[in-house]
């Protein structure tokens, strides 16, 4: 028998399976979505992952023009991101819950984009889903490049009171968006005063009824999002982060550690009507001080003499 080389016998890890690229639709094609309104879709106006993006806008018998106030992003129904994307904007994303939260606040606006549908499309054996949504400008990153490199301090801070405004939503409704970065931060497509957190396809729900999800590395998920930016746990396969003990160390850190023991505050004697500090830690008096703090005693050896 010739000898076996090292590859017999060693079983091969299957890789993952491959995503398949979005079919491109002609300008007019008209998709329906699950609540049976239709949507007629114009030029193509970009390319997220393996989804396309459409300009679109509501049925009618005229063509979707350049100013359209929607995009629609169609993905092959066997991927995993648009349909990852479309549970958080399904749950948390819909003009009704936004809108209560903004007047709850009074709030001119909140930086998270609007559910307006979703569905299937089937085109001969091709089956596509896709999700409308509202249609974006330029994003922070270009932005950014094309001004030198170089924000105006009043500028980061009011974009970052609208991000924090952004993240108590989506942490209040039970999910993390995974993936914050200057491209995925578009300005309003009508009022560029405005911000918008896009791109939910890495959110996770942490805290489903409330209850937290346990803290559990997955191999399949390590180094999900942008690598600039991916946390230590992020790359280990979980978006949840571990449990942080009270002097901010992981519980990964302090695993096998002693606990150190908190100092008790000193406490404050008075002396003469005045407070004093108690000093840390008392030491034994030296023999050399008490024999100096007490009435000198002469010591003789041997019998004491009696007295004639």
């Amino acid at each position: 028998m010739p000898p076996k080389s090292k590859a017999d016998g060693v079983k091969k890890s299957r890789a993952p399976a491959k995503r398949k690229l979005a079919e491109e639709f002609p300008p007019g094609e008209v998709l329906t979505d699950n609540a049976k309104k239709k949507w007629k879709l114009g030029s193509a106006a970009g390319q997220g992952g393996f989804g396309l993006l459409y300009l679109a806008n509501e049925d009618s018998s005229g063509s979707v023009g350049v100013d359209a106030p929607y995009v629609i992003k169609v993905e092959p129904s066997d991927n995993g991101p648009l349909f990852s994307e479309l549970k958080f904007y399904m749950r948390a994303a819909k003009p009704d819950l936004i809108g209560a939260w903004m007047n709850s606040r009074k709030m001119d606006y909140l930086g998270v984009p609007k559910y307006w549908g979703s569905g299937f499309h089937e085109k001969g054996s091709k089956r596509d889903r896709f999700m409308v949504m509202d249609r974006f400008g330029v994003d922070l990153q270009k932005k950014f490049e094309g001004n030198g490199k170089k924000f105006p301090r009043k500028l980061v801070l009011q974009l970052g009171l609208r991000l924090l405004d952004i993240l108590e939503y989506i942490h209040d409704h039970e999910y993390v968006h995974a993936d914050i970065k200057a491209s995925n931060l578009l300005l309003s497509y009508t009022n560029p005063n405005q911000v918008y957190l896009v791109d939910y396809g890495l959110a996770y729900r942490y805290s489903p009824e409330g209850v937290p999800k346990e803290y559990k590395e997955d191999p399949k998920r390590c180094h999900d999002g942008t690598i600039e930016f991916t946390s230590i746990d992020a790359h280990k396969g979980t978006p949840k982060r571990k449990k942080v003990e009270e002097k901010g160390q992981s519980a990964d850190e302090t695993k096998g550690a002693p606990a150190k023991k908190r100092r008790a505050p000193q406490k404050k004697k008075e002396v003469n009507g005045a407070k004093k500090m108690a000093s840390p830690a008392k030491r034994p008096a030296k023999k050399e001080a008490q024999a100096s703090s007490e009435p000198a005693v002469k010591k003789s050896r041997g019998r004491p003499k009696k007295n004639s």
